[in-house]
Protein backbone atom coordinates (compact mmCIF):
# COMPACT_ATOMS: atom_id res chain seq x y z
CA UNK A 1 0.00 0.00 0.00
CA UNK A 2 1.30 3.59 -0.77
CA UNK A 3 2.10 5.63 1.57
CA UNK A 4 -0.70 9.12 2.46
CA UNK A 5 0.32 12.82 1.88
CA UNK A 6 -1.79 14.65 4.30
CA UNK A 7 -1.41 18.97 3.40
CA UNK A 8 -2.29 21.17 5.98
CA UNK A 9 -4.13 24.00 4.48
CA UNK A 10 -6.48 25.06 6.31
CA UNK A 11 -4.58 28.52 7.09
CA UNK A 12 -4.43 29.11 3.55
CA UNK A 13 -7.24 31.63 2.80
CA UNK A 14 -6.39 34.10 5.11
CA UNK A 15 -2.55 33.84 4.21
CA UNK A 16 -3.22 34.15 0.78
CA UNK A 17 -6.24 36.82 0.83
CA UNK A 18 -8.45 34.33 -0.80
CA UNK A 19 -7.53 31.61 -3.03
CA UNK A 20 -8.10 33.16 -6.26
CA UNK A 21 -4.59 34.84 -5.30
CA UNK A 22 -2.76 31.55 -4.68
CA UNK A 23 0.59 32.69 -5.40
CA UNK A 24 1.66 31.80 -8.25
CA UNK A 25 5.70 31.43 -7.90
CA UNK A 26 6.32 29.14 -11.03
CA UNK A 27 6.99 29.54 -14.71
CA UNK A 28 3.17 28.33 -15.55
CA UNK A 29 1.53 30.05 -12.23
CA UNK A 30 2.38 26.97 -9.97
CA UNK A 31 2.04 27.47 -6.39
CA UNK A 32 4.39 25.94 -3.50
CA UNK A 33 1.72 23.71 -2.95
CA UNK A 34 1.67 22.16 -6.36
CA UNK A 35 5.53 21.42 -6.23
CA UNK A 36 4.58 19.19 -3.34
CA UNK A 37 2.22 17.74 -5.00
CA UNK A 38 4.22 16.72 -8.03
CA UNK A 39 7.39 15.62 -5.25
CA UNK A 40 4.85 13.23 -3.57
CA UNK A 41 3.61 11.45 -6.63
CA UNK A 42 7.25 10.93 -7.99
CA UNK A 43 8.57 9.70 -4.56
CA UNK A 44 5.57 7.25 -4.17
CA UNK A 45 3.05 8.42 -2.21
CA UNK A 46 -0.33 7.18 -3.85
CA UNK A 47 -3.02 9.69 -1.98
CA UNK A 48 -3.19 13.63 -1.10
CA UNK A 49 -5.89 14.38 2.18
CA UNK A 50 -5.84 18.32 2.25
CA UNK A 51 -7.40 19.53 5.72
CA UNK A 52 -9.11 22.95 5.10
CA UNK A 53 -11.71 25.74 5.97
CA UNK A 54 -15.51 25.12 4.61
CA UNK A 55 -15.82 28.41 3.97
CA UNK A 56 -13.46 27.84 0.77
CA UNK A 57 -13.95 24.66 -0.03
CA UNK A 58 -15.42 25.67 -3.71
CA UNK A 59 -12.42 27.58 -4.31
CA UNK A 60 -10.56 25.36 -3.09
CA UNK A 61 -11.78 22.25 -5.66
CA UNK A 62 -12.07 24.86 -8.42
CA UNK A 63 -8.87 26.58 -8.11
CA UNK A 64 -6.28 23.29 -6.58
CA UNK A 65 -8.18 20.21 -6.51
CA UNK A 66 -9.05 20.65 -10.41
CA UNK A 67 -5.47 20.44 -11.60
CA UNK A 68 -5.07 16.97 -10.56
CA UNK A 69 -8.24 15.20 -11.67
CA UNK A 70 -6.75 12.36 -13.02
CA UNK A 71 -3.36 12.05 -11.89
CA UNK A 72 -4.04 11.07 -7.87
CA UNK A 73 -6.94 10.41 -5.92
CA UNK A 74 -7.12 13.44 -3.93
CA UNK A 75 -9.72 13.81 -0.19
CA UNK A 76 -10.65 16.93 1.83
CA UNK A 77 -11.41 17.31 5.41
CA UNK A 78 -12.28 20.64 7.14
CA UNK A 79 -10.97 21.77 10.47
CA UNK A 80 -13.10 24.32 12.58
CA UNK A 81 -13.24 25.43 15.88
CA UNK A 82 -16.20 23.36 16.96
CA UNK A 83 -14.78 20.01 15.41
CA UNK A 84 -13.80 18.54 19.08
CA UNK A 85 -14.42 14.91 20.78
CA UNK A 86 -17.44 13.86 21.94
CA UNK A 87 -18.47 15.43 25.84
CA UNK A 88 -15.47 17.83 25.45
CA UNK A 89 -15.81 22.00 26.20
CA UNK A 90 -14.20 24.93 25.37
CA UNK A 91 -14.70 28.47 25.45
CA UNK A 92 -17.99 29.37 23.87
CA UNK A 93 -15.97 32.64 22.60
CA UNK A 94 -12.88 31.12 20.81
CA UNK A 95 -12.88 31.62 16.76
CA UNK A 96 -9.15 29.97 16.36
CA UNK A 97 -9.23 26.80 15.11
CA UNK A 98 -7.18 24.42 17.56
CA UNK A 99 -3.55 24.20 15.89
CA UNK A 100 -1.56 21.71 13.33
CA UNK A 101 -2.29 18.75 15.80
CA UNK A 102 -6.17 19.36 15.59
CA UNK A 103 -5.52 19.87 11.95
CA UNK A 104 -4.10 16.51 11.85
CA UNK A 105 -6.50 14.46 13.87
CA UNK A 106 -9.50 15.97 11.63
CA UNK A 107 -7.93 13.27 8.79
CA UNK A 108 -8.43 9.98 11.15
CA UNK A 109 -11.66 8.74 8.94
CA UNK A 110 -10.09 9.25 5.73
CA UNK A 111 -6.51 7.82 6.58
CA UNK A 112 -5.49 4.47 7.10
CA UNK A 113 -1.88 3.38 6.24
CA UNK A 114 1.24 5.64 6.87
CA UNK A 115 1.44 9.24 6.26
CA UNK A 116 3.25 12.27 5.54
CA UNK A 117 1.85 15.20 7.00
CA UNK A 118 3.12 18.93 5.76
CA UNK A 119 2.40 22.92 5.51
CA UNK A 120 0.78 23.80 2.18
CA UNK A 121 2.89 26.76 1.96
CA UNK A 122 6.50 25.66 2.04
CA UNK A 123 8.52 24.04 -0.34
CA UNK A 124 9.98 21.00 0.78
CA UNK A 125 12.21 19.77 -2.37
CA UNK A 126 11.96 16.47 -3.91
CA UNK A 127 14.80 14.19 -1.89
CA UNK A 128 12.77 15.30 1.45
CA UNK A 129 9.59 14.04 0.04
CA UNK A 130 11.81 10.55 -1.17
CA UNK A 131 13.50 10.00 2.09
CA UNK A 132 9.86 10.05 3.78
CA UNK A 133 8.03 7.83 1.72
CA UNK A 134 11.02 5.44 2.15
CA UNK A 135 10.51 5.45 5.77
CA UNK A 136 6.81 5.28 5.29
CA UNK A 137 6.93 1.90 3.43
CA UNK A 138 9.57 0.35 5.88
CA UNK A 139 7.04 0.69 9.06
CA UNK A 140 3.69 -0.41 6.88
CA UNK A 141 1.99 -2.79 9.70
CA UNK A 142 4.02 -1.77 12.57
CA UNK A 143 3.07 0.88 15.32
CA UNK A 144 4.98 3.90 17.22
CA UNK A 145 7.96 4.43 14.83
CA UNK A 146 7.51 7.73 13.58
CA UNK A 147 9.40 9.86 11.72
CA UNK A 148 10.12 13.43 11.02
CA UNK A 149 12.53 15.35 8.20
CA UNK A 150 15.06 17.26 9.53
CA UNK A 151 16.44 19.96 7.34
CA UNK A 152 19.86 21.33 8.04
CA UNK A 153 19.64 24.75 9.34
CA UNK A 154 22.10 26.25 7.45
CA UNK A 155 19.36 25.31 4.37
CA UNK A 156 16.37 27.20 5.83
CA UNK A 157 17.66 30.43 5.97
CA UNK A 158 16.04 34.05 4.67
CA UNK A 159 17.65 36.64 3.36
CA UNK A 160 15.92 38.89 4.52
CA UNK A 161 15.57 38.43 8.39
CA UNK A 162 15.67 36.75 11.19
CA UNK A 163 13.66 32.95 11.70
CA UNK A 164 12.28 30.93 14.19
CA UNK A 165 12.81 26.97 13.97
CA UNK A 166 12.18 24.26 16.01
CA UNK A 167 15.95 22.84 16.51
CA UNK A 168 16.19 19.17 16.94
CA UNK A 169 18.17 17.38 19.55
CA UNK A 170 18.72 13.64 18.85
CA UNK A 171 20.46 10.75 20.51
CA UNK A 172 23.09 8.32 19.11
CA UNK A 173 20.92 6.51 16.60
CA UNK A 174 19.22 9.34 15.51
CA UNK A 175 15.89 9.55 17.29
CA UNK A 176 14.47 12.74 18.37
CA UNK A 177 14.69 13.22 21.64
CA UNK A 178 13.24 17.24 22.11
CA UNK A 179 12.62 20.00 19.79
CA UNK A 180 13.58 23.04 21.16
CA UNK A 181 12.07 26.30 19.12
CA UNK A 182 14.78 29.11 19.07
CA UNK A 183 13.47 32.26 17.33
CA UNK A 184 15.73 34.87 15.71
CA UNK A 185 18.50 32.54 13.86
CA UNK A 186 20.22 34.56 11.36
CA UNK A 187 23.65 34.37 9.81
CA UNK A 188 25.56 36.88 11.50
CA UNK A 189 29.73 37.16 9.74
CA UNK A 190 29.67 33.97 8.70
CA UNK A 191 28.18 32.07 11.42
CA UNK A 192 24.61 31.19 12.03
CA UNK A 193 23.66 31.81 15.53
CA UNK A 194 20.17 32.12 17.57
CA UNK A 195 19.77 35.35 19.76
CA UNK A 196 17.82 35.19 23.50
CA UNK A 197 18.04 37.75 25.63
CA UNK A 198 20.63 39.39 23.90
CA UNK A 199 22.81 36.52 23.63
CA UNK A 200 24.02 35.13 20.43
CA UNK A 201 24.64 31.44 20.41
CA UNK A 202 26.11 29.74 17.51
CA UNK A 203 24.62 26.78 15.52
CA UNK A 204 26.59 24.09 13.92
CA UNK A 205 25.24 24.63 10.00
CA UNK A 206 23.96 20.92 9.70
CA UNK A 207 21.92 21.56 13.13
CA UNK A 208 18.87 19.15 11.83
CA UNK A 209 15.49 21.65 12.20
CA UNK A 210 11.92 20.83 12.29
CA UNK A 211 9.58 22.21 8.89
CA UNK A 212 6.85 20.37 10.13
CA UNK A 213 7.41 17.50 7.51
CA UNK A 214 6.05 14.52 9.57
CA UNK A 215 5.58 10.84 9.44
CA UNK A 216 3.10 8.59 11.20
CA UNK A 217 1.48 5.26 11.15
CA UNK A 218 -2.45 5.25 11.57
CA UNK A 219 -2.62 4.77 15.46
CA UNK A 220 -1.50 8.04 15.61
CA UNK A 221 -4.66 9.32 15.17
CA UNK A 222 -6.02 7.44 18.55
CA UNK A 223 -3.11 8.91 20.56
CA UNK A 224 -4.07 12.22 19.09
CA UNK A 225 -7.73 12.00 20.20
CA UNK A 226 -6.41 11.10 23.88
CA UNK A 227 -4.25 14.27 24.13
CA UNK A 228 -6.81 16.63 22.64
CA UNK A 229 -9.46 15.96 25.31
CA UNK A 230 -6.36 16.31 27.77
CA UNK A 231 -5.54 19.47 25.84
CA UNK A 232 -9.09 20.94 25.97
CA UNK A 233 -9.84 19.69 29.76
CA UNK A 234 -6.76 21.58 30.54
CA UNK A 235 -6.67 24.59 28.20
CA UNK A 236 -10.13 24.51 26.45
CA UNK A 237 -11.39 27.66 28.36
CA UNK A 238 -8.24 29.50 26.78
CA UNK A 239 -8.78 31.73 23.70
CA UNK A 240 -4.98 31.33 21.72
CA UNK A 241 -3.90 27.65 23.10
CA UNK A 242 -2.80 25.76 20.16
CA UNK A 243 -2.42 22.17 20.03
CA UNK A 244 0.78 21.36 18.01
CA UNK A 245 2.00 18.22 16.67
CA UNK A 246 5.87 18.66 17.78
CA UNK A 247 4.07 18.57 21.47
CA UNK A 248 1.98 15.44 21.09
CA UNK A 249 4.94 13.69 19.39
CA UNK A 250 7.27 14.68 22.93
CA UNK A 251 4.52 12.98 25.03
CA UNK A 252 4.24 10.15 23.34
CA UNK A 253 8.63 9.85 23.16
CA UNK A 254 8.38 10.30 27.36
CA UNK A 255 6.07 7.83 28.03
CA UNK A 256 7.28 5.05 25.94
CA UNK A 257 4.56 4.74 22.98
CA UNK A 258 6.70 6.03 20.46
CA UNK A 259 10.28 6.81 19.06
CA UNK A 260 10.95 9.34 15.84
CA UNK A 261 13.51 9.04 13.55
CA UNK A 262 15.07 12.42 12.29
CA UNK A 263 15.71 11.97 8.79
CA UNK A 264 18.61 13.87 7.11
CA UNK A 265 17.71 15.65 4.01
CA UNK A 266 19.99 17.41 1.88
CA UNK A 267 16.95 19.87 0.47
CA UNK A 268 17.03 23.32 0.55
CA UNK A 269 13.93 24.14 1.78
CA UNK A 270 12.24 27.85 1.06
CA UNK A 271 9.28 29.95 1.59
CA UNK A 272 7.69 33.45 1.79
CA UNK A 273 8.37 34.43 5.47
CA UNK A 274 8.70 37.90 4.49
CA UNK A 275 7.15 39.59 1.42
CA UNK A 276 10.74 40.43 0.20
CA UNK A 277 11.55 36.86 -0.27
CA UNK A 278 8.79 36.25 -2.96
CA UNK A 279 11.26 37.29 -5.83
CA UNK A 280 13.64 35.25 -4.62
CA UNK A 281 11.53 31.96 -4.49
CA UNK A 282 10.55 32.55 -7.84
CA UNK A 283 14.40 32.76 -9.04
CA UNK A 284 14.76 29.65 -7.11
CA UNK A 285 12.19 28.10 -8.75
CA UNK A 286 12.64 28.60 -12.34
CA UNK A 287 16.58 27.81 -11.57
CA UNK A 288 15.08 24.22 -10.80
CA UNK A 289 13.43 24.18 -13.89
CA UNK A 290 16.04 25.15 -15.92
CA UNK A 291 18.07 22.31 -14.11
CA UNK A 292 15.79 20.13 -15.25
CA UNK A 293 14.80 19.38 -11.59
CA UNK A 294 10.79 20.58 -12.92
CA UNK A 295 9.30 20.35 -15.69
CA UNK A 296 7.74 23.91 -16.78
CA UNK A 297 4.35 23.14 -16.57
CA UNK A 298 3.62 20.61 -13.69
CA UNK A 299 0.07 19.35 -14.19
Amino acid sequence: MKPTLFILAAGMGSRYGGLKQMDGLGPNGEAILDYSVYDALRAGFGKIVFVIRKDFEDDFRRVVLSKYAGKVQCEVCFQSVDKVPEGCTYNPERSKPWGTNHAVLMGKDLIHEPFGVINADDFYGRESFQVLADYLKSVEGTEGQYCMVGYRVCNTLSENGSVSRGVCVADKDGFLTDVVERTKIEEKNGTIVFTENDVDTPLEPNTPVSMNMWGFTPEYFQYSEEGFRAFLAAKGQELKSEFYIPTLVNDLIVAGKATCKVLDTPSKWFGVTYSEDRPQVVMKINQLVKEGVYPAKLF
